[in-house]
């Protein structure tokens, strides 16, 4: 085991993520650039050789009163059912819980729930599991997401998947005359400000523009595009899809309350979905949806919307995670849970 301490050991390690099978943009250098707030850590697991074998990419943030948390979203990338390799990086992790005097490390791995050899490994390796969560707020990173494999598919494979009503909709963005361009970092001002009307419409909290500008100077052109959605010439819709190694994830998107009927944003999830395919990618990742499926549930409109394009409901293990001081950790739960509740009935309130 060792650490990335350097420019040579982190295109290495790079190099090692783009090619997994398990790669999660994520776990990238580029994003941990992104959360430029967090300290960042890269543990590594190697062979005998010293090549890489696995790796987790580890956030580290002091919370007031409370103390340093470690944080992996969507780590680790290896082979998750190989106990020597697990054990390795969690080696690591607890090589960094001493040298940042931790309170906890916690993992929102993209592993499925009903993998039972893994819940034994990481239960082996002093890990606990938190699986109970269904809403969004609950958690950091969704439990739950649709996800469309693509790998080795073509367009119209994927699109005859697709609900008929996805199709129709599609084809009636089209035939009115919605057309979809790639922006600049310049048109991230329209984005957001789109952004800013979705979030007052549908009650969440959006992240200033700096942030998204932070995205892209770190990820763009390869690995972060823009795609807006015009009619008659006035921006009406936009997403921004990212692309590593074998996937390409949805990650943020926003339209405008004027045109919604026009179906923008059937015609980009399209658009996106065929970048994905012409990247010859494995996955295509519609991200979070609740695991509350109920139609009379606020986001069963989202849920509805992302399984018409023919994606599976996956259901995600949740939080796993070491306490190491589990007397503050648990007080800093219950003080995290009520910050989460307030924020959100402050939101509500707004709306």
């Amino acid at each position: 085991m060792r650490f990335v301490t350097d420019e040579k050991s982190q295109n290495e390690y790079k190099e090692f993520l783009e090619k997994h099978e398990r790669c999660n943009f994520q776990q990238s250098p580029e994003w941990a650039k992104v959360k430029s707030n967090w300290i960042n850590e890269t543990v590594l697991a190697e062979d005998e050789n010293g090549k890489i074998i696995g790796a987790v990419n580890v956030l580290i943030r002091k919370i007031p009163i409370f103390g340093n948390i470690m944080y992996s979203s969507r780590g680790p990338t290896c082979d998750i059912h190989d106990i020597a390799v697990m054990k390795q990086l969690t080696d690591g992790i607890k090589e960094l819980a001493k040298k940042y005097k931790a309170i906890v490390y916690k993992a929102e791995p993209d592993i499925e729930s009903k993998d039972e050899e893994f819940r034994k490994i990481v239960t082996n390796l002093g890990y606990k599991i938190k699986d109970d969560a269904k809403n969004f707020r609950e958690e950091i990173q969704p439990r739950y997401v649709f996800r469309l494999d693509i790998k080795g598919k073509t367009e119209d494979e994927i699109f005859a998947n697709f609900h008929s009503k996805t199709r129709y909709n599609i084809r009636l963005a089209t035939k009115k005359g919605v057309t979809v361009k790639e922006g600049n970092r310049e048109d991230l001002k329209i984005f957001h400000k789109i952004m800013i009307e979705t979030g007052a419409r549908d009650g969440f909290i959006i992240r200033p523009l700096s942030y998204f500008e932070k995205m892209y100077d770190e990820l763009a052109p390869e690995h972060m595009k823009l795609l807006l959605a015009y009619y008659d010439g006035q921006p009406i819709s936009g997403v921004i899809p990212i692309m590593y190694g074998n996937k390409t994830w949805y990650l943020y998107g926003a339209s405008s309350n004027k045109h919604r009927n026009l179906m923008p944003n059937y015609l980009l999830q399209w658009e996106m979905i065929k970048m994905a395919i012409a990247r010859k990618d494995d996955i295509y990742d519609f991200r979070g949806v609740s695991g509350v499926v109920d139609e009379n549930h606020p986001q069963y409109g989202l849920y509805r919307f992302k399984k018409g394009f023919g994606a599976t409901f996956t259901e995600f293990i949740g939080e796993v995670y070491i306490p190491f001081k589990p007397l503050t950790y648990s007080i800093y739960k219950i003080a995290e849970k009520t910050f989460r509740n307030v924020r959100a009935i402050k939101t509500k309130f707004k709306k």
